[in-house]
């Protein structure tokens, strides 16, 4: 498997949109790994994870073909992973040389949007309505929605996603695992690679989104549980400015319990 993480920032990015707090400050002074875009990520170059309003500075950047996209997975319908209006950007008079159509997959709401939001959808698109804890074959993966704690009147999701002998949790955005979440990876799951939700850092916080703590906490119990190999990595990502920790910070907290910090444009094969 190979996981080309395209974005590591909360909502407003980091530094934030319109912010001039000393932690907005210093990392523009800095630069590098301390400029995180909105969150989303690609696998094998066929399967994209949310689809931000960064997209388009991803491609550029990291000079992305997105006509390799085969499926799309939406975790849920916050606008900082979910901006269907540039999707019309693949259509016919605005893209060439792409191949139909375009597997969506999430939530009743991410699919109602989307059917608002596209233009053209016969042929263009085919949407996939997901549910929790049911596994499904997209591509050559076996994909399984979990429940996340995120937005109580949204049903948002994580993702367990196997490919050969690779198996990927996708672990934000939410807080503490749902109940129903954890009964499933400590019955079903082995983990090779876990990324993990630390949006609210040092805030004393385990609700909505994970902070340091939990972000141990979670690694703690997946090890416990043998759900984690000696060979399995662990990263923390979607970080928001408000915490105050720059790129060296989190890796200063982290590093001691073996947990890597995640970066824009980081590549992870395995």
């Amino acid at each position: 498997m190979k996981l080309h993480i395209l974005g590591t920032a909360a909502s407003e990015g980091y530094p934030a949109l319109f912010c001039t707090c000393p932690h907005c400050q210093k990392a523009r002074q800095l630069g590098g790994k301390n400029i995180r875009t909105r969150t989303s990520a690609i696998i094998d170059d066929t399967i994209k994870i949310d689809f931000p309003p960064d997209t388009l500075h991803h491609v550029l950047r990291d000079n992305l073909d997105l006509t390799k996209i085969q499926h799309l997975l939406f975790t849920h319908t916050h606008h900082d992973h979910f901006y269907p209006e540039d999707l019309n950007m693949r259509l016919p008079g605005y893209a060439h040389g792409v191949t139909y159509p375009l597997h969506i997959y999430g939530n009743g709401a991410a699919l109602a949007n989307l059917s608002k939001s596209l233009k053209k959808q016969n042929g263009h698109v085919q949407f996939h309505l997901l549910r929790p804890f049911s596994t499904y074959q997209i591509g050559d993966a076996e994909v399984t929605p979990l429940l996340a704690d995120h937005n109580q009147i949204e049903t948002c999701l994580l993702f367990h996603i196997k490919k050969g002998n690779t198996s990927l949790l996708y672990g934000h955005d939410t807080g503490w695992f749902p109940d129903e979440t954890w009964t499933w990876l400590e019955t079903n799951a082995k983990i090779d690679i876990a990324l993990l939700d630390c949006t609210n850092g040092n805030l004393p916080e385990y609700r909505n989104h994970m902070n340091v703590n939990a972000v141990i906490d979670t690694k703690n119990r997946l090890q416990k549980n043998r759900l984690l190999s000696d060979q399995s990595k662990v990263y923390v990502t979607h970080f928001s400015h408000n915490i105050g920790l720059l790129h060296e910070d989190l890796i200063k907290i982290f590093q001691p319990y073996d947990i890597d910090v995640a970066y824009d444009g980081l590549m992870i094969e395995r």
